[in-house]
């Protein structure tokens, strides 16, 4: 097999979906976790590669420690990752952590005091803004969240972090 091809397989895989990756849930091979799941980013420089390896270039660099991503694929130490801004790579497992977060996707969320549109604000969160998940009930429209030193509930259609449905416990 000629030089060129291997190189052209070796691409190939790096861009097929990992196992796990695919519409609905399922089970990561390595972790047996839920795939795909949300994780933030442990630290103020993550390199996202182009395939599961140090070996892969880096595609790009996420500079903001509490992102929330998603992990979408799994392979040995490694997670392939989608970013709330549609950009995908692969990360050492060592660069995530559990805890959840969110980010405002909308162009402004408002923070409530409790769970309901009627409830007082706390806060106005622009796009772009991020912070820490508390809780999220099942099929609940609200989350509490803490943001800036400030706790209250987003609507869920305002954040990006959490599956529709999806229990978030502390």
């Amino acid at each position: 097999m000629s030089r060129l091809w291997l190189v052209f397989l070796v691409l190939l895989c790096a861009a097929a979906p990992a196992p796990g990756v695919g519409p609905g849930p399922g089970i990561g091979a390595v972790t047996k976790l839920p795939v795909p799941r949300f994780v933030s980013l442990r630290s103020d420089q993550i390199n996202f590669r182009a395939g599961p390896g140090f070996q892969y270039p880096v595609t790009w660099v996420y500079q903001r420690a509490g992102l929330p991503v998603e992990i979408i694929g799994e392979f040995d130490v490694w997670r392939q990752l989608l970013a709330p801004d549609g950009g995908t790579g692969w990360v050492h497992e060592a660069t995530l952590r559990a805890r959840r977060s969110f980010y405002i996707s909308a162009p402004q969320a408002i923070m409530r005091s409790a769970p309901s549109a009627d409830a007082g604000v706390a806060a106005y969160l622009n796009q772009g803004v991020s912070g820490e998940l508390l809780r999220c009930d099942a099929g609940a429209d609200y989350c509490k969240v803490s943001a800036d030193h400030r706790t209250g509930y987003l609507a869920r259609g305002d954040f990006w972090g959490a599956f529709d449905g999806e229990t978030v416990a502390p």
